[in-house]
């Protein structure tokens, strides 16, 4: 069950980091940066869930 939140939460990080970059303020760009960064690591952990099982 965690593998999957974990690939939805990554999916819409990234998302909606993907959205703040396309802002005029360079400190909301890099937020978003930040954020889509976050959103792939976190479908990483959930791939890697999935393969282990969810005990980790």
């Amino acid at each position: 069950m965690g593998e999957l939140i974990d690939k939805m939460k990554g999916k819409v990080n990234e998302a909606v980091g993907k959205a703040k970059q396309q802002s005029d303020d360079p400190a909301r760009r890099d937020e978003g940066l930040g954020q889509e960064i976050k959103g792939k690591a976190q479908q990483v952990a959930g791939k890697v869930k999935g393969m282990l099982g969810d005990d980790i």
